[in-house]
């Protein structure tokens, strides 16, 4: 396999302790063509001006966030910025002790594009938006920088994309900051650009430091935080970008919120941000949240004890797991099966062997197998995910490369798989999957 050696170790690495990789996704990328297919299709809603949003559900280890991060890499080779959080017990969608606002800095924090992917890309975003500018007036003007007429041409295109945003709720304010920016960035002055790019992260404490130091009289706070997403979607769109995508994980840390006024208010958030998306209240904007099945459908507790999101998102009639509507508002992932599993642990042995240099030794019938062990186990059919799979195959493969005198079979036979040899050999399905590898 064709892998540079530190993408190599970032997959096994990250795969091996469970946590998904954010490069280097491409070389493991195993099924879900359905699910990709259906979010890319939103994405070209978005590059439209339009807004969508999708929730992921699925188990814990079934490749919601491996799903997330795809799409993400995807999107921004797109020409998308995308920002994303995982929700905790400090980060909400809405709170009273700057929970919501914790959300919207991680959000800002983590904001990539394609040269950034990283995050961090604000400064970025903003300086590359006014060299695009500068650049485009040159080229059409052939005045040098320095020229009067230059600069009146540069500031009436700047000013233009300002006064655009001044209708949205809070954009008169967004756009004097853009304003201050772009006299900063003329006259070099680092340090009040660093002051706005402090207040567009949400991290000036209260309105009077804000407006001694920029003199804008608000700040972002928990309550309005989800407008100022609004316009940055807007802002982007206008320079340059195609639009934004907002990934919002472990949505479970709202359904394990005790107090049930708490939850409510969160899943009213929720409410408007879909609404929003649904009647063309925002535009370049797309939202993909995930979460367990439970924390989605969960009457008592979940997004589904909200009745008006309930009514929403719940499936119709004629939904089946064998047809699945994906271009529905909620996805539900479904396991991957035993050939793609098998295609998936076949890529991994061959990234571990570009890894640790050595010639790969497990032969299509060790992989073949070390399946059917896996999906032998008693109940492993509705239980078994990805990460399981993933964590075990690594760590045979691992034992292999550091006792070169064991063999695979004899790791797969021993007692460590030895509950499982019934269950296999009774499995008829199984064999039948595998029937035309003539094994």
């Amino acid at each position: 396999m064709n892998i540079p050696k530190r993408i190599a170790s970032t997959l096994i690495n990250s795969l091996k302790g469970g946590v998904v990789p954010r490069i280097g996704l491409p070389f493991i990328t195993v099924g879900r063509e359905t699910e990709i297919s259906a979010l890319l299709h939103d994405i070209d809603i978005i590059a439209d001006g339009g807004a969508t949003f999708r929730f992921i559900s699925g188990k814990y280890g079934s490749g919601k966030s491996f799903l997330l991060q795809t799409v993400r890499n995807y999107v921004m080779d797109r020409n998308f910025v995308v920002v994303d959080a995982d929700l905790s017990p400090e980060r909400r969608l809405q709170g009273t002790k700057g929970q919501g606002l914790a959300a919207y800095k991680e959000l800002i924090n983590n904001m990539s594009t394609k040269t950034r992917p990283e995050g961090g890309a604000l400064t970025l975003i903003l300086d590359r938006w006014i060299n695009n500018i500068q650049s485009e007036t040159a080229a059409g003007s052939g005045l040098s920088y320095d020229n009067p007429e230059f600069i009146s041409l540069v500031e009436k295109k700047i000013y233009g994309v300002i006064n655009s945003l001044s209708d949205m709720v809070h954009g008169f304010d967004f756009a004097k900051l853009l304003t201050v920016y772009y006299k900063s960035y003329v006259d070099g002055n680092d340090e009040n650009k660093s002051k706005v790019v402090k207040w567009f992260r949400g991290e000036y404490v209260n309105k009077t430091e804000a407006k001694s130091e920029l003199g804008v009289n608000i700040v972002i706070s928990d309550d309005d935080w989800y407008e100022y997403i609004k316009i940055f979607a807007s802002f982007l769109k206008k320079a340059g970008y195609n639009g934004m995508l907002i990934l919002i994980d472990e949505l479970v840390n709202i359904y394990k919120i005790p107090n049930s006024i708490t939850r409510q208010y969160n899943y009213e958030k929720i409410l408007t941000m879909y609404n929003d998306a649904l009647q063309g209240k925002a535009k370049y904007l797309g939202i993909i949240m995930c979460g367990t099945p439970q924390c989605i459908e969960d009457t008592r507790r979940g997004v589904y004890s909200y009745e008006a999101l309930r009514s929403r998102l719940a499936e119709g009639r004629f939904g089946r797991d064998d047809a699945k509507d994906m271009l529905a508002p909620v996805i539900k992932l479904l396991p991957l099966n035993y050939e793609e599993m098998l295609v998936l642990i076949e890529k991994l042995a061959g990234i571990h062997a570009v890894l640790f240099e050595y010639k790969q030794t497990l032969t299509q019938n060790d992989l073949v197998n070390f399946i059917k062990i896996e999906f032998g186990r008693i109940g492993a059919d509705v239980n078994i995910t990805p990460r399981e799979v993933i964590r075990d195959f690594i760590e045979l493969l691992n034992i292999v490369y550091q006792n070169p005198d064991i063999s695979v079979t004899e790791l797969l036979s021993s007692e460590g798989f030895e509950f499982a040899k019934t269950a296999v050999n009774e499995d008829k399905v199984i064999e039948q999957e595998f029937a035309e590898f003539d094994i």
